[in-house]
């Protein structure tokens, strides 16, 4: 009855959210908790949920500081300068724009959030695809795979997820996959220069001044006649500076620049990033530390203490409101004992000659289920499942979780995640171009860190 009962509430759960009838915070609270009840256990669901919350809190910090350090990073202009060098480097080739939209989009997923990733990369790089005639789903399929692969820093989302879901530490799921991650991100990089060089065939050797003096032809119509050569010099003037260092994503004259401060702002980064890699602390500890650092020196007035951290508290209220609302889902999920009962089952449907490959069947499977549902729904409903039928195979829970994440580079351009709206909506193309386009690439960037994993003993 327990597994039937646990099954239940999974489906239940994956249902509602992915029917987007109850938000997942709601969801995760509500669902278990009135799964509770029916087990005949509600008397102990205080007891279930204070465990859970007891050992999650470190990673619900995490996730609130790091995301904090992050935003005010981008605020202070940290990442102008590599966005402006390699909108530099792309110059007017078509190979070197869409290598160069795979390295921003994982330079500034280093914030872990999708949308400001997809909204400072589209934002830079589109006026080039489209002067230069080239295909815009290569412009959001490259931008996907690189943020999905970069997603799974230990604040970008599914890293918190799988270590609140199994409780264990962020960090000794993360630091051991970097080389399994890095040869995926190698793998978005080959393909982007694969793709990049595709579209210079496509489109020949046209340079970005050519294409710039057909525009200014075909806008002629509309320019007053008194306009000149010092309107056309105008005009061409803004189309270069456009096409290298006006760019909209990062506003050049917004006011929370501080450029005076920008080497102590680099190094804080690259001190905080080793320590973390180092362990030297706790990576909550290293980003509450980090975060309270570059608000106090970048913005010592209290005023704009305060407008940095409202600007940055809707993404901080959502990620960590999701951590607390799941200690709910996963404490009555063990505390009950559905979730053995269910591994038990899991573990006699399996064949025997795969149950030692447990970590391989998770990475295997985090391929379809993160695409059809939820980040949510499979790190709190599924991954647990699959953890406790390989730990009855002699497999660990962190190999498990490790696996677990390999199927992000897909996962970002599922139609469950918010943010791949924003990156088809500003670089406008229909999702179902895009999807037709980045699902098989994106299924080999998984297949690449899976297999890198295991080949390095990883997973």
């Amino acid at each position: 009855m327990l597994t039937i009962l646990g099954f239940a509430m999974i489906a239940t759960f994956l249902v509602l959210i992915m029917l987007k009838k109850m938000s997942p915070i709601a969801a995760l609270v509500l669902i278990p908790a009135l799964f509770c009840v029916l087990v005949g256990k509600g008397a102990h669901l205080g007891d279930y949920v204070i465990d859970g919350v007891s050992s999650l809190a470190p990673t619900a910090a995490m996730l609130m500081f790091a995301i904090v350090y992050f935003g005010v990073m981008i605020d202070v202009g940290l990442f102008d300068p590599i966005v402006r060098a390699i909108l530099r480097f792309c110059k007017a080739d078509p190979m070197r724009i869409v290598v160069g939209t795979a390295l921003l989009a994982a330079i500034v997923s280093l914030d872990g959030d999708g949308s400001t990733t997809f909204m400072i990369t589209v934002s830079a790089m589109y006026p080039l695809y489209k002067r230069l005639k080239m295909s815009l789903v290569v412009l959001t399929g490259v931008a996907a795979m690189a943020n999905g692969v970069m997603n799974t820093l230990p604040w970008g989302g599914p890293t918190a997820r799988a270590a609140t879901a199994l409780k264990v530490d962020a960090t000794d799921i993360f630091v051991p996959m970097i080389p399994a991650l890095a040869v995926g991100l190698l793998f978005v990089l080959v393909l982007a220069y694969v793709l990049g060089v595709r579209e210079r065939r496509r489109l020949g050797t046209l340079t970005l001044d050519e294409v710039l003096v057909e525009e200014m032809e075909r806008e002629k119509e509309t320019v007053l006649v008194g306009a000149g050569a010092g309107g056309v010099a105008e005009a061409r003037g803004g189309g270069s500076t456009g096409s290298a260092d006006g760019f909209q994503g990062l506003d050049p004259d917004r006011p929370t620049l501080r450029p005076k401060l920008y080497w102590f702002n680099a190094l804080l980064t690259v001190a905080l990033l080793t320590a973390m890699i180092m362990e030297l602390m706790p990576i909550p500890v290293l980003f509450l530390l980090g975060a309270a650092l570059a608000l106090t020196v970048n913005f010592p007035h209290m005023p704009d203490q305060k407008a940095r951290i409202a600007a940055h508290a809707d993404n901080v209220l959502n990620v960590s409101g999701m951590v607390f609302a799941a200690a709910v889902f996963t404490g009555v999920l063990t505390g009950t004992g559905m979730v053995d009962h269910m591994a038990d089952w899991l573990v006699g449907a399996i064949p025997d000659a795969m149950g030692p490959h447990m970590a391989l069947v998770t990475g295997v499977l985090s391929l379809p289920l993160t695409y059809f549902m939820s980040n949510d729904g499979f790190y709190f409903g599924v991954l647990p499942v699959l953890a406790e039928a390989g730990q009855a195979h002699g497999v660990s829970t962190l190999e498990i979780a490790r696996a677990s994440i390999v199927g992000q580079p897909l996962h970002m351009s599922s139609p469950l995640v918010p943010a791949v709206y924003v990156l088809v909506g500003m670089a406008k193309v229909e999702f179902g171009d895009h999807t037709r386009f980045v699902v098989k690439w994106a299924a080999l960037t998984c297949l690449a860190v899976l297999g890198a994993g295991i080949l390095f003993g990883i997973i």
